[in-house]
């Protein structure tokens, strides 16, 4: 699955704000971002501008500072311009160094945004690839619940007013954690999904016959997260007499999600059946066959005298 280009327009204030940066200059207003790629443009300052990597933030570190420190005003404004006329967002100087009088010029000429911060070039770079990549995460929004259940990230799935939300309350009394209820906000971060509640209703569940209630303030703070990866699916659907269900679990079943295969359970629902019972042996469960032992599949071999492929 090819997954769109994600774009966002960050005000140049609101980086500032996020990342810690000072803000030297704020550009001509919302910075386009593209890409979770960063560059240092060491190469471009020094004539090789092919292959140069369009729509990036730029880090001057250092070692791009003395490199121009070692050139005349003039030729430095030169290289500073050639840089500022390439499609790029924004430049930020690490190590606190002062910005050049040429580079205050250039970016007013330009409209670029120009920051300052006191890390590392390095740390910087490591701090913008994992802001880039949580802000251009694709990104989808399910009606659904998400709970921790012994570590185990559960998006619980049904029609509504199947009983996602009073069997997300149970287990939150139960001693496990929610992170989202009716709405759950899914990022694709890499190759695995993140999911987190629309910040309006975080913490808050709607149980029909009380209303609203939240959940944090019920339950103390250790009953939520703020977010969460999915590592397992459950749909809640109606007892069906004439449908038959996977008693074996022998053939696992899968759901995609923005381009990710997870592992699904299907489990009916009745009067009688103790549903927070059965998503805590999910989740167990779902935990030992990542370490490798499949109940079921060793239910086979010893009833074909261990020899089933």
């Amino acid at each position: 699955m090819e997954l769109p280009v994600i774009e966002k327009y960050v005000e140049a204030e609101k980086l500032a704000a996020d990342l810690g940066l000072k803000l030297i200059y704020g550009g001509k207003g919302a910075m386009r971002l593209n890409t979770v790629n960063v560059s240092r443009p060491g190469l471009l300052l020094a004539g090789f501008t092919d292959y140069f990597g369009e729509n990036r933030i730029q880090v001057l570190g250092n070692a791009e500072f003395e490199y121009l420190l070692t050139m005349t005003h003039t030729v430095r404004r030169t290289k500073l311009e050639i840089l500022a006329q390439q499609e790029i967002p924004c430049i930020i100087i690490s190590r606190s160094r002062e910005p050049f009088e040429e580079l205050l010029d250039v970016v007013h000429r330009y409209e670029i945004p120009l920051f300052v911060t006191d890390n590392s070039t390095s740390s910087l770079v490591n701090v913008l690839v994992m802001y880039l990549n949580k802000i251009l995460a694709p990104s989808i929004t399910r009606h659904a619940g998400l709970l921790d259940v012994y570590g185990t990230g559960i998006l619980l799935t049904g029609r509504s007013g199947i009983g996602k939300s009073e069997t997300a309350l149970e287990m939150v009394k139960r001693g496990h954690r929610l992170i989202a209820d009716d709405s759950v906000i899914i990022n694709r971060i890499d190759d695995r999904l993140l999911g987190t509640s629309p910040d309006m209703i975080r913490y808050f569940m709607e149980i029909r016959g009380i209303g609203i209630i939240d959940v944090r303030m019920l339950y103390g703070v250790g009953s939520v997260l703020q977010e969460k990866e999915i590592e397992l699916v459950v749909e809640l659907e109606t007892w069906d007499d004439s449908k038959f269900y996977d008693r074996l679990g022998d053939k696992p079943q899968y759901e995609e999600i923005l381009g990710v295969k997870l592992p699904k359970l299907i489990i009916p629902v009745k009067p009688g059946r103790n549903l927070s019972i059965i998503l805590e042996a999910a989740a167990r469960n779902s935990r030992l066959k990542e370490q490798g032992y499949d109940a079921a599949q060793e239910l086979i071999n010893r009833s074909m005298g261990g020899n089933a492929k």
